[in-house]
């Protein structure tokens, strides 16, 4: 396996991570508890990675940067003032920022699958076994990380020490 086709395979499973993860953060009841906080960071972490990846992964215009890295350069700034916003407790800037940017994924992802000589497509079509593999794998990863970020959010708070 090459480096390219690694950091393409990396860049693909954090996105369709980032899919499922994103989704959950998005649509649960309730924002803004410890759960929320986890996942949150934990996709945006994710995101922050396949935005970046991106800018390596130059197949489509023969090495040269195409609009899908004007599209990363805006998650990458969309994330930071989303994240900024939350420290801010600015809710509706926050909520604008965050929807924006699962909804760019969300678009380029139909357009990863809908091209069909693009990897996903192929893979799908040469390796039905291996394409059912990654997306139980990545299932499994979300569900992980959800139960994480659960987990964490359920960690009782340390009590502060009496000075003796």
């Amino acid at each position: 396996m090459t480096a390219s086709t690694l950091l393409l395979v990396v860049h693909a499973a954090t996105a369709m991570v980032c899919l499922g993860l994103g989704g959950y953060v998005l649509l649960r009841r309730r924002k803004g508890d410890a759960a929320h906080r986890a996942a949150g960071w934990c996709w945006v972490a994710g995101m922050a990675f396949v935005a970046a990846s991106s800018f390596g992964l130059r197949d489509l215009r023969d090495g040269r940067l195409s609009l899908l890295h004007v599209l990363s350069v805006v998650t990458l700034v969309s994330l930071l003032l989303g994240v900024r916003a939350a420290r801010r407790h600015d809710v509706p800037a926050h909520r604008g920022c965050m929807y924006g940017s699962y909804l760019g994924l969300v678009g380029a992802f139909a357009g990863a699958v809908a091209v069909p000589d693009r990897a996903i497509p192929t893979f799908v079509v040469t390796e039905p076994l291996g394409a059912l593999a990654a997306v139980a794998a990545t299932a499994a990863t979300t569900v992980v990380l959800i139960v994480l970020a659960h987990a964490v959010s359920r960690r009782r708070p340390r009590q502060p020490r009496l000075a003796v």
